[in-house]
């Protein structure tokens, strides 16, 4: 999983509610086990009409919102089904962070899982930053984990609270599989006790 420490981006403002998991990636879509190609379908159903064109209106098909890396929304953002799809599909897209009121507790679990940062700010604070969104590519967001703030373009710095755990492997990459790793030289040893202790049960 990449680390997380900073990024500034261009952030999209998506000021909706009860964002749910099959608006983020639709079920029909849910064809591979692979984290990767999901996000040419993220929110298909905003980004396309019925032709397959795109939806002009939609702010990620607009300039220069089609490169955002953060996207900016309002309260119960990844409800609906468990689906860790939807992390996959926003990553794959290239969003590394959703900043929102609050996240529905499936998805914010997810996302930390798949290197997503879910930042949680008032509801007013989020509507500041989709203002600031919304004067286009030169008004950037930075979110800074190290520090725990995020600054608006105008320089103001904002603060957040995140599970210091979650701070630490986000910050140095790690998601289930790369924690256990940090335990391998302990693991080998078991398994080496074992195989002397108990030899039949390895085939010796």
């Amino acid at each position: 999983m990449e680390a997380f420490t900073t990024l500034t981006g261009i952030a999209a403002p998506m000021p909706k509610a009860n964002v749910d998991t099959d608006q983020i990636i639709p079920a029909r879509f849910l064809k591979s086990i692979s984290r990767t190609g999901f996000g040419k379908n993220l929110f298909a159903n905003f980004r396309f009409r019925e032709d397959g064109s795109e939806n002009p209106d939609f702010v990620l098909n607009q300039e220069p919102y089609r490169k955002a890396e953060i996207l900016i929304a309002f309260e119960n953002f990844g409800c609906g089904s468990s689906r860790e799809h939807a992390p996959w599909a926003l990553l794959d897209f290239g969003i590394r962070c959703v900043i929102a009121p609050d996240f529905a507790d499936i998805f914010h679990n997810n996302s930390f899982k798949n290197g997503v940062l879910p930042v949680k700010l008032p509801r007013e604070v989020c509507a500041q930053l989709m203002e600031d969104a919304k004067m286009g590519g030169n008004a950037r967001i930075t979110v800074d984990l190290e520090r725990q703030v995020v600054v608006r373009p105008s320089g103001e710095e904002i603060p957040f609270q995140i599970d210091p755990l979650r701070r630490h492997l986000l910050l140095n990459g790690l998601d289930d599989i790369g924690q256990t790793m940090q335990h391998a030289p302990a693991i080998d040893g078991f398994e080496a006790k074992q195989r002397a202790a108990q030899p039949w049960l390895y085939g010796a």
